[in-house]
């Protein structure tokens, strides 16, 4: 597993997302697999055609999509993520596949600020990311910008409830001190960015609160 860092991380990712819940997403893996909005990521990736081909996910976490995308015959995959935390469950989950030296696992680097200090891949993935971030127009234009084929990401709905528990979850961190924030960003202003950087959408599912949408290149 290569690893790269970059020196700033934003406030609020690594106390958000720690290792605790690293252990317990590890640990559930493990357990049960993919979740159902994960599995349904996985399998728009395999559509588009996963034999041989590169995969890039930001923020993917332990990386346990892209585990189950080189089981399915990627290449190589390479992850973007801002919190240190998930690097230990990660490692262990690598190497417990053995599939360890076909990953680069890039720390602290902010796609939407830099994206080319990522190699574009053929399939760009972003699972229960983008509601994380504040510039969703950035970030999946950045995305888009490194994707060969396709790009594949999930949102919570847009509606009254989920603005309402946003606004509450960040009233509470708040409160707390805690500087990160949730956000529930419009839907087909999403899905415009990418349309609007040559990729057409093709692929709509929803499994729970998460909206999974998959684009292609036109």
């Amino acid at each position: 597993m290569d690893e790269c860092c970059a020196p700033h991380v934003p406030e609020g990712y690594d106390r958000e997302f720690n290792a605790r819940f690293a252990r317990r997403l590890a640990h559930r893996y493990r357990r049960d697999g993919l979740t159902p909005s994960a599995a349904l990521v996985l399998d728009f990736a395999d559509s588009i055609g996963l034999a041989g081909a590169s995969l890039l996910e930001i923020g993917g976490g332990i990386g346990d999509i892209q585990l189950e995308a080189l089981k399915r015959g990627a290449s190589r995959t390479t992850n973007v993520e801002l919190s240190t935390a998930y690097e230990p469950e990660a490692a262990r989950l690598l190497d417990e596949a053995g599939l360890r030296d076909r990953v680069t696992r890039m720390l602290g680097v902010d796609l939407a600020s830099t994206p080319e200090a990522v190699e574009r891949a053929d399939i760009v993935v972003l699972h229960r990311v983008v509601c994380c971030y504040r510039d969703y127009e950035r970030l999946l234009g950045a995305a888009a910008g490194r994707a060969k084929q396709a790009v594949v990401f999930s949102h919570p709905p847009r509606t009254l409830f989920a603005r309402f528990s946003a606004r509450a979850i960040n009233a509470w961190y708040t409160l707390t001190g805690n500087p990160y924030r949730a956000y529930a960003h419009v839907p087909d202003a999403m899905i415009a960015v990418l349309t609007g950087r040559g990729l057409e959408p093709r692929y709509r599912e929803v499994s729970g609160p998460w909206h999974i949408v998959g684009a292609v290149r036109a």
